[in-house]
């Protein structure tokens, strides 16, 4: 993925009718009127020409505190494609909150974030895996998420976004399912039964990835 300056994104959803993508952006101009050009990172090849990388693009707004990540790709961006009108593309696009200076390098661990939910969207595009909101992701693994890998944080679970609402776009319905990176002992209570999805984010208290806990 690439930083595309503002010019060379606003030429690329000038060309065709990008009534997805711009329903997705005005939910979030919505929760950050000030903010009318976040970072954003963009497919240098897209999916459908043979790149890696099924996601269009992933925005990045300044939430204070945090960074609030979007993306662009699981639904239908564009002209309606699928039969089912209710629902666009896979009814969902990713959302998760990271804490900010909990790491050295901030973006590295900004692409660190696009290039995992470039990974889990790759499941959905080549497995037709939806995400719910209070499903777990267990990655198995025993480093962090960080690109550092020195984080406790090793998978996840997901939430409906705390602050984007689901949107009816004119291609159909649109979730915003929020990730949230969780400790291995966390997930493992969660495999085990011992507790709920819902339960382990009550315990948590909070939306925001923190690397630091």
């Amino acid at each position: 993925m690439s930083n595309i300056e503002d010019s060379e994104k606003d030429k690329l959803q000038e060309e065709v009718n990008a009534f997805g993508w711009d329903a997705i952006s005005s939910e979030f101009s919505r929760i950050y009127p000030n903010q009318n050009n976040p970072k954003h990172y963009g497919t240098i090849i897209s999916w459908d020409f043979g790149g890696k990388d099924p996601l269009r693009g992933i925005s990045i707004y300044d939430d204070i505190d945090c960074w609030h990540f979007v993306t662009y790709g699981l639904s239908e961006l564009y002209e309606k494609e699928s039969d089912n009108l209710d629902i666009s593309g896979f009814g969902m696009e990713f959302t998760f909150r990271l804490k900010k200076n909990c790491y050295h390098n901030e973006e590295n661990e900004i692409k660190c974030i696009c290039g995992i939910l470039q990974s889990i969207a790759r499941i959905t595009f080549t497995k037709g895996e939806v995400f719910k909101p209070f499903e777990y992701i267990y990655t198995g693994q025993s480093v962090g998420i960080d690109s550092e890998q020195k984080s406790q944080i090793t998978g996840f679970i997901t939430i409906p976004d705390v602050k984007a609402n689901t949107i009816d776009t004119k291609n159909g319905r649109v979730e915003f399912v929020e990730l949230i990176g969780v400790k291995d002992n966390e997930l493992k209570r969660i495999l085990n039964k011992e507790l709920r999805v819902s339960e382990l984010y009550e315990e948590l208290k909070s939306d925001i990835t923190d690397y630091c806990r």
